[in-house]
């Protein structure tokens, strides 16, 4: 009777969470399940961002409404009933722009998954010191913190104490900053690499070179050309957001190759930003098969670094 009681169970969870991913897109079994959970050389999504519809326990920041919310849920636990199939077994965390500068939600799941999530927070670069709130944050396992130049001037969107003194906390403690710009905004980050050479920078997304479908050679050039800085990284990420925007993504190759003759492998990481990856159709597997089996230039020990090392170093280590 217990093993027959066990067997049930297993089996319900296991319907519970390939019905979860099939939701989203996402062929998985029992079997696939079982087979994600044996030890092998599993990746790390660097770029996902987690949301709750319980909004009375995680409210909303000022200025955002549920109708927000796109999809209305996607917890860590519909994230990996998708994530784990693919080989997915860590995962950065991203927090979202509705909860602004509270990072409860994220927080809290990074305690709830122990060893699974790690984060990358927001704080207010405009409050007098804001060093203080990332090393509280860093405290509770946050490796990395977010800036966005929102609609400033690309010329203006750095400057100010509060910016400069983030740079410089995330020199001194190894934590990273995260740029969330448009190509445009790229000068500015090489000038600020320039006066915090120690500073770690990752920069979401292929600095959006490619959103409007045309992948331009003056923006190319100017994401490669952070390469100079040797604490700088780039996500290869948000593929279905650029050039053609259709799976299986192969007219982002040749840019991802430059990219990769700029960094080498050890400062690129590959990311998926669901749940924009699995939003209209699109899959989860299709943003990793791009990195896993369609770049030829390579190796095996690339494709590492590529899809688990550099997140590791970066946010893990």
């Amino acid at each position: 009777m217990t093993t027959n009681h066990r067997t049930t169970r297993r089996s319900a969870i296991g319907r519970g969470i390939a019905a979860m991913a099939g939701a989203y897109g996402v062929t998985t079994s029992v079997n696939t399940l079982r087979a994600a959970d044996a030890p092998t050389d599993r990746a790390i999504d660097a770029h996902v961002h987690v949301w709750t519809p319980d909004t009375a326990r995680y409210p909303l920041a000022q200025g955002f409404s549920k109708v927000d919310m796109r999809p209305p849920s996607f917890t860590p636990e519909e994230l990996l009933a998708i994530a784990r199939p693919n080989g997915v077994d860590r995962i950065v965390l991203i927090q979202m722009s509705f909860y602004k500068f509270d990072n409860s939600y994220m927080l809290d799941t990074m305690r709830r998954f122990p060893g699974v999530f790690s984060g990358v927070g927001i704080v207010d670069s405009a409050q007098s010191q804001p060093d203080r709130a990332m090393l509280a944050l860093a405290k509770q396992g946050v490796r990395g913190f977010r800036i966005t130049a929102a609609k400033q001037p690309p010329d203006q969107w750095l400057e100010g104490d509060g910016m400069r003194t983030m740079w410089q906390c995330a020199a001194e403690k190894r934590l990273a900053i995260c740029p969330l710009i448009n190509a445009q905004y790229l000068p500015s980050v090489d000038a600020m690499c320039r006066k915090f050479p120690d500073t770690t920078v990752v920069i979401d997304h292929f600095a959006r070179v490619g959103v409007d479908g045309e992948i331009r050679e003056a923006d190319l050039a100017n994401l490669c050309g952070l390469a100079r800085h040797k604490h700088t990284h780039v996500k290869l990420s948000a593929f279905y957001a650029l050039g053609r925007k259709q799976a299986p993504y192969l007219d982002l190759v040749p840019m991802i190759r430059r990219l990769f003759d700029a960094y080498g492998p050890q400062r690129l990481m590959w990311a998926t930003d669901c749940p924009y990856q699995v939003q209209d159709g699109r899959k989860y597997d299709d943003s990793i098969a791009l990195v896993r089996d369609r770049l030829d230039f390579a190796s095996s020990a690339d494709r590492q670094w590529l899809l688990r090392r550099t997140a590791e170093h970066v946010f893990f280590s």
